[in-house]
């Protein structure tokens, strides 16, 4: 392929991944769909096979790792922490955990029934599923009401942490022993203090560096610490995390005077973070355009047609929406279910997390079908959720309107 045609192809996808997210706040279809349908039309069409599948697979894993860095910074920017916010966080929080532990749970319960294989390699297989995609639902959710709209992006930011943190401490050596779970608790709280001593070292930089390319260092950087975490097991993702907490809440170190005199000034502070949010907000948005077009591409459609992956992935969305059900229905109970209970897609961290299981606990007899089935019928559920959520507005307005 020439080099001109490529760049062509490369700026198509971009403006067209941009008509996409346009398209989907017209529609409430999930610019995801669109962007994975495109990403299987294009390898229906592409009979010679111009990409490589070794080469497709490598470059998902890629886009995965540097996706899963800016979700979670551009989550944590997201996450304000003041008083009067305490409630729905902690709401956000408890409802993050006990989904994600109890869908896990539920999904390993299947697959051990299913697969017969050993109990722990199965809850590794169902952690990935049991994770909502940030990167999905939080642009997708700008009609819901102010308070319902910040429910769901603490609670799928804290699903995306909490479950990166539980697959971590799965695929850990004797993760079934309950000293290796206090060990890795001790190894998280000393892991913490370091992450935001770091985070403060990078905000310091930041505010001392003068050149106007910065933000970029400072994202390979972050990219730099979450390898080196990486190969010495190490939660390097909280750095990321209490970086964007710090730029986003520098109110709550402001009573500290050695963190103060050491900072930026809080004007100084709140033109960072404008301009990180911003630039952290266009990143993410190429590098998700380009995961999921070759995800899309990735994906057998025949896989889909097979009965065992509709029957399994079905029941495992079945599971999922059974667990969420019973909690925002009967342990939330100031929240309606609606339409919370199907804003639950999975996405980038499902596949990057599938993509990471080490070769000692990988199922031989899992059919990766159902993976690209769950993704696809919970990112479909989600546009009923938003559909519904759209008629809700209108009655609310209609209803507001007549008692004016």
């Amino acid at each position: 392929m020439q080099s001109s045609i490529l760049v062509l192809a490369l700026a198509s996808v971009v403006i067209l991944s941009y008509f996409f997210n346009i398209i989907s706040r017209k529609t409430k279809i999930p610019s995801v769909l669109w962007l994975l349908g495109t990403g299987m039309l294009v390898k229906y069409f592409d009979t010679y096979q111009l990409i490589p599948e070794s080469v497709i697979n490598k470059s998902v894993e890629i886009l995965g790792i540097v996706g899963l860095i800016m979700i979670i910074l551009e989550a944590s920017l997201d996450l304000h922490l003041t008083r009067d916010r305490k409630m729905i966080i902690i709401r956000a929080f408890v409802s993050a955990l006990i989904i994600l532990l109890a869908s896990s749970f539920g999904i390993a319960y299947l697959i051990n029934y299913w697969l017969h294989e050993p109990f722990i390699k199965c809850l590794i297989y169902a952690t990935p599923l049991s994770i909502v995609s940030s990167a999905i639902v939080i642009p997708s959710v700008q009609m819901l009401s102010q308070e319902k709209k910040e429910f769901i992006v603490y609670e799928a930011s804290f699903s995306d942490i909490l479950g990166i943190l539980f697959f971590n401490y799965l695929i850990g050596a004797n993760s079934d022993e309950p000293l290796t779970a206090l060990i890795y608790m001790g190894e998280m709280l000393i892991s913490v203090v370091l992450c935001i001593f770091v985070a403060l070292l990078l905000i310091y930089l930041l505010g001392k560096i003068k050149l106007e390319i910065k933000f970029f260092l400072i994202f390979a950087v972050l990219i730099m610490l979450y390898a080196v975490g990486k190969i010495f097991h190490l939660p390097a993702l909280l750095i990321i995390l209490f970086f964007g907490l710090i730029i986003n809440n520098r109110h709550l170190f402001s009573k500290f005077k050695w963190i103060d005199q050491h900072t930026p000034d809080a004007h100084t502070f709140k033109e960072l973070e404008i301009q990180l949010k911003t630039i952290t907000a266009e990143t993410s948005f190429l590098v998700r355009t380009f995961f999921f077009i070759l995800f899309g591409y990735s994906i057998n459609v025949f896989k889909l047609m097979q009965q065992e992956v509709q029957i399994v992935g079905s029941i495992i969305v079945v599971i999922l929406l059974v667990v969420r059900f019973i909690y925002l229905k009967y342990l939330n109970p100031k929240e309606s279910p609606l339409p919370e209970l199907f804003l639950m897609p999975r996405g980038l961290i499902t596949v990057l997390l599938f993509y990471n299981i080490p070769p000692l606990f990988r199922l031989a007899d899992f059919n990766n079908g159902i993976l690209f089935f769950v993704i696809l019928l919970t990112s479909s559920l989600m546009m009923i959720g938003l559909f519904t959520a759209g008629t809700k507005e209108i009655v609310e307005d209609v209803e507001r309107n007549t008692n004016v």
